[in-house]
């Protein structure tokens, strides 16, 4: 495969396979995708072919509270360029998305941003970062 852009009908395929190959394991699933073109991870992980929960395990590689789990689970990956909710802590939104094939989560008092994280430490830099303000 080249670095162009791969067509919709190529990532359905690859993801079917990935899918497939890698069944429940999500450990599978990441070295799978590690071993993807960049071109092709960076359309799947905003993608429908994925879901939320996939992506952040594969950029964070850590299994959260069931809560935030089945959120995620419940949401294509195309939802993250967006941003998705994940979880409310003392009053405070944590938002999850991908921007430029990069993972952030965005801590929100529900009306502005307080401060965005990036990159495999944001989830937890988040966390810590809210605990600190409490």
């Amino acid at each position: 495969m080249d670095e162009e852009d791969p067509s919709f009908t190529e990532l359905v395929r690859i993801a079917d396979c990935l899918l497939e190959e890698s069944g429940d394991d999500e450990d599978a699933l990441v070295r799978r995708l590690e071993t993807m073109p960049l071109p092709v991870l960076h359309e799947l992980i905003v993608s429908d072919l994925l879901n939320a929960w996939q992506v952040f395990y594969y950029f964070f590689r850590t299994t959260p509270e069931e809560l935030i789990r089945e959120r995620l689970e419940l949401e294509p990956a195309s939802s993250l360029v967006d941003g998705i909710e994940i979880d409310e802590i003392d009053l405070l939104i944590r938002v999850f998305r991908v921007r430029n094939s990069i993972p952030e989560i965005l801590v929100t008092d529900g009306k502005e941003t307080l401060k965005t994280f990036s990159g495999v430490n944001a989830f937890d830099d988040s966390f810590s970062y809210i605990e600190s303000t409490s």
